[in-house]
């Protein structure tokens, strides 16, 4: 190994070395100063669950945790149902009236500030609830704005799995005599489920810690656990807050690693019955 090979080599290592330090040092001192005893952030004075005892105390947290979990689980639902049906438009069916704008309302939300956009909804939803009494801001609310903002990302991700899916397993299964809602459930589906999964957690992630939309969207007795965090911090960190912030790590991290074990096995099942179905059609 001459010495070019060795200085690009080591450098690209370098270079990958120092943006991983870059993005996870700073989790990796959250999680341990979650076990600090000390109130006092960066001053070690040994080891102490403390704040987690501490933490299941806090009714305020507990409560903000939960909502947030469970606008987090509608809002990817909902973003992966509504994003994978606008992907399916944009990419199955070229010409049709209104796709520019369609395709561009669809991707709005992914330019456009935070800021607007839950302006924007909080006028609309204070509006509606002056004219029809509903709705009230709140869980419903969020959930809304949280879809609106999910579905966009989730509607990228499908649709570069749909530009890379051979269409020609939807014209065989036509050809077999599928209707168009059979293809789109029995051979779509199945063929981009891990796209569908990846744009699940992303869209979770991203409801979970999102506080612009939810301050905007958040009414009494419907602070998301981001907003609480938020409001601590600006009084002063909390170690709570720590503990609470190593808990989501926690959880979001086995969600990640389960589904991506389920995404692995499922592939290489499917990979599995290919060559089988190969092999018994070259014999």
């Amino acid at each position: 190994m001459n010495a070019s090979t060795f200085l690009q080599r080591w450098f690209g290592r370098g270079w990958l070395s120092l943006g991983y330090l870059f993005l996870y040092l700073p989790i990796i001192v959250l999680i341990v100063f979650s076990f600090n005893s000390s109130r006092q952030d960066m001053v070690w004075s040994g080891f102490s669950t403390r704040w987690y005892a501490e933490l299941f105390n806090d009714t305020e947290i507990i409560q903000g945790f939960a909502l947030s979990l469970k606008i987090a689980v509608l809002a990817a639902t909902s973003s992966v149902v509504l994003g994978t049906f606008a992907a399916f438009a944009l990419n199955r069916y070229q010409r049709f009236r209104g796709r520019t704008l369609f395709s561009g309302m669809v991707s709005a939300p992914l330019v456009m500030p935070e800021v607007i956009i839950g302006l924007s909804l909080l006028l609309m939803l204070v509006s509606a609830q002056k004219l029809f009494g509903f709705p009230e801001r709140g869980m419903f609310t969020i959930w809304l704005g949280h879809s609106l903002l999910g579905m966009a990302y989730a509607a990228v991700v499908v649709q570069s799995r749909l530009q890379e899916m051979s269409k020609s397993l939807e014209e065989a299964a036509m050809d077999l005599g599928c209707r168009p809602h059979q293809v789109f459930f029995l051979v779509t589906l199945p063929n981009i489920r891990q796209a569908l999964a990846s744009a699940w957690l992303l869209t979770f992630t991203l409801s979970l810690d999102d506080v612009v939309l939810s301050a905007f969207l958040s009414g009494p007795g419907s602070s998301t656990m981001p907003i609480v965090i938020f409001s601590r911090a600006r009084l002063g960190l909390d170690p709570r807050v720590n503990a609470v912030a190593a808990l989501t790590i926690l959880v979001v991290s086995i969600a990640v690693i389960v589904s991506s074990v389920m995404l692995a096995r499922a592939e290489r099942l499917r990979q599995k019955q290919i060559y089988a179905a190969f092999k018994a059609d070259s014999e």
